[in-house]
């Protein structure tokens, strides 16, 4: 009866099934893995066509991807967990989103907006790296040291991944679209053309304050960073513009900002080339499963099971 069988033994019995059923498809077996293979290579030409020509409809039809695919999977499997924390993320950056999009903007929001956004990119940090570590900890067998079984140390592993990597993602989109709009609201910046403000010495142009602030006046106090086209900035505004912002440009003129100068500190070249690492992985978070469906309707419309 499997009312009595452990959870592995009912585990093992589900491949055992499976297998049988799909002994002697060695060649239809093939087949299906050229056609994913064929249409994972066409997929992946067509998405760098189009994020090189229209790089701005690819990010926003990306990010709405990212958004979207995982909801549908956390309603379909119950995984009421990921969906509360996926409200409340949703709920907050919706706001903080609201607040970067403001006309006239306040002088207090790109901070709001970096601080937000910086605590995201860290959060998920934190979860990447314990989720990998929790997986390299099972494989290596050190889990039975503890008397924690195999599945479920793995298990937390994978999941604990996967939302630094989810996160981390959304977040830094979510960020660059922030970053776009404050500062086309400021003036200082323009995503095409010229800025539509002149910028003095005394103004940041990332959050719009000035720079140096005397006795009894309202503004930010705060260390400064000037870049080595000669524009000054606040620390934080600078760092979060390039870091956060994902940009690699001034905020004014657009010059090449040098980010191993900005970046002195080791461990925040640990938070860069996890910035990358994010990049990298968005494809398979947002792409994969349109990739994998329509491999599914093509082995469909050719009857291979």
């Amino acid at each position: 009866s499997h009312t009595k069988l452990s959870a592995d033994d009912e585990w093992n019995l589900q491949q055992e099934t499976m297998y049988k059923t799909h002994r002697g498809h060695e060649s239809m077996h093939v087949e299906m893995i050229l056609i994913f293979l064929c249409t994972l290579v066409i997929a992946q030409i067509a998405l760098v066509q189009w994020r090189q020509r229209h790089g701005r409809s690819y990010n926003l039809v990306t990010l709405l991807q990212m958004w979207v695919v995982p909801l549908y999977f956390t309603i379909k499997l119950y995984w009421w967990r990921f969906l509360s924390m996926w409200g409340m993320f949703s709920v907050i950056t919706s706001y903080i989103l609201f607040r970067a999009t403001r006309k006239p903007l306040s002088g207090r929001t790109p901070r709001l907006v970096y601080k937000w956004f910086l605590l995201i990119y860290r959060l998920s940090y934190a979860f990447g790296v314990v989720g990998y570590l929790a997986i390299v900890f099972t494989m290596c067998g050190f889990n039975l040291f503890f008397k924690i079984k195999a599945r479920d140390s793995m298990d937390f592993g994978i999941v604990s991944l996967f939302y630094g990597l989810y996160y981390g993602i959304m977040g830094r989109d979510f960020a660059e679209i922030c970053s776009d709009y404050m500062a086309s609201t400021i003036g200082f910046y323009s995503v095409s053309g010229m800025p539509t403000r002149s910028l003095s010495d005394n103004v940041c142009a990332v959050c719009g304050q000035k720079i140096l602030v005397e006795l009894d006046e309202e503004g930010l106090i705060e260390n400064t960073y000037q870049l080595s086209c000669s524009h000054v900035f606040h620390e934080f505004c600078i760092r979060g513009w390039c870091i956060v912002g994902k940009k690699q440009t001034c905020p004014y003129c657009k010059e090449k900002v040098d980010l191993k100068r900005m970046i002195s500190n080791p461990w925040e070249r640990t938070h860069f080339l996890y910035g990358q690492i994010l990049d990298w992985l968005r494809y398979l978070v947002a792409w994969q499963p349109v990739v994998i469906g329509i491999v599914q309707g093509i082995n469909y419309s050719l009857g291979l099971e």
